[in-house]
């Protein structure tokens, strides 16, 4: 399986090659503007699209013939994307241009690259770190975007191209139930907790609150602080989150790995869509919406394919009503199976933390995906009791 990995590596521009970098994204940009509107909205194809613009595009905008059909291949994949979604491609920013072999190269012995602009070839130097440099050392990467942020910083995504040994194969199955008390918690008993989070994220939150109720009331010199500060405050949060959910990904694929297990998730597709329709505070609201668990999840996705891992995605419905122990799905005669974090089986009395409970039914569902050929097996509806009952009878 081939895998690719982005190291954002940053670049020294002299102010005579921003003014061409500059120009190269705007071209880039209004290149993607034209095709967008000049091929049929309908046609996503690619090749069909090169060959209806592809000469206009050259010829306007000065463009390299790979920028050229770069730019038909942007347009292209965004209406692909949009399509899926019923939506439209509206417009391009003129902030990225996508580079490969023939318009891009990188040299590890003075630790620089050389990228087609406008006006010809140009080198720039990457003041990058030790985990970049890692990274890069002895790799000869083919594909990088050009990237110009918000700041005016030019950075470069260069793609590496890696191809890791398939997963064994293994009866296995470590469950992970994701949420907000607890980040994550695993079958296994292994809790991250989200206790210090909760607390990091509710002081920015306060912080930045109090600051704009500076700037509303303040003077023009308050207000211009404000903004300054806001500016060095920007991000920080988002760094935190970044930091937190590699680490937690990286010790549970770690485990999963030292223990040969298959990792199953639930999956939260559309979580947040659902959970807003709830009557919950301002506050509650915030805190549900503000981490991010997608994030963990992709980061877990790449980290199991780097390391050799399987992860697969089981149905979240009932995995916290339901007790491991008995597989009755509560709440059992009327009676209530959960308190704050406890949970507490009706049915066979079993009492335990009610995460531990989830990730130990996302690991059993797991283990019947898991399987080579099914389960095999079903359970029995019973009609006295609300539930489903341990003994299982053949399919």
């Amino acid at each position: 399986m081939k895998q690719v990995l982005t190291v954002s590596c940053k670049l020294n521009v002299t102010p005579e090659q921003a003014v061409k970098v500059d120009a190269t994204l705007q071209a880039f940009r209004d290149a993607c503007e034209y095709v967008n509107q000049e091929v049929p909205e309908k046609l996503t194809n690619e090749l069909a699209m090169q060959s209806l613009v592809y000469h206009d595009v050259r010829a306007r905008f000065g463009l390299s013939s790979q920028l050229a059909i770069h730019a038909v291949r942007r347009v292209s994949g965004n209406r692909k994307t949009a399509k899926q979604t019923g939506k439209t491609v509206k417009q391009f920013a003129p902030t990225s241009a996508t580079y490969d072999a023939r318009t891009f190269s990188f040299r590890e012995k003075d630790w620089t690259a050389s990228l087609t602009v406008l006006g010809g070839r140009e080198r720039f130097t990457l003041p990058i770190g030790n985990f970049q440099r890692g990274k890069l050392k002895g790799q000869t990467p083919k594909t990088a975007t050009l990237v110009k942020n918000k700041q005016g910083e030019y950075y470069l995504m260069i793609q590496l191209e890696s191809h890791p040994e398939p997963p064994e194969k293994t009866d296995k199955v470590l469950g992970v139930d994701l949420g907000r008390t607890d980040i994550a918690v695993t079958s296994d008993g292994d809790s991250f907790s989200g206790k210090d989070i909760t607390k990091v994220r509710d002081h920015h939150s306060d912080l930045r609150s109090n600051l704009q109720q500076k700037a509303t009331r303040g003077t023009r010199s308050t207000r211009r602080r404000v903004r300054g500060l806001l500016q060095r405050l920007s991000g920080r949060e988002q760094r935190f989150q970044k930091h937190t959910n590699h680490v937690i990904s990286h010790r549970i694929i770690q485990h999963a790995r030292a223990n040969k297990q298959v990792i199953a998730l639930e999956d939260l597709t559309g979580i947040r869509e659902r959970t807003n329709e709830m009557p919950r505070t301002k506050t509650e609201r915030r805190r549900s919406n503000s981490w991010a668990f997608y994030q963990l999840r992709q980061f877990l996705d790449y980290k199991a394919i780097k390391f050799s891992v399987k992860l697969i995605l089981v149905d979240p419905r009932y995995t916290s009503q339901t007790c491991h122990n008995c597989l009755h799905i509560h709440p059992v005669q009327g009676k209530s199976y959960r308190s704050g974090k406890k949970f507490a089986c009706g049915h066979c009395f079993w009492v335990g933390d009610a995460d531990l409970n989830g990730a130990m039914n996302i690991a059993n569902n797991g283990a019947f995906i898991n399987t080579p050929g099914g389960s095999g097996l079903a359970c029995s509806l019973s009609d006295h009791v609300l539930g489903l009952l341990k003994t299982p009878t053949s399919a």
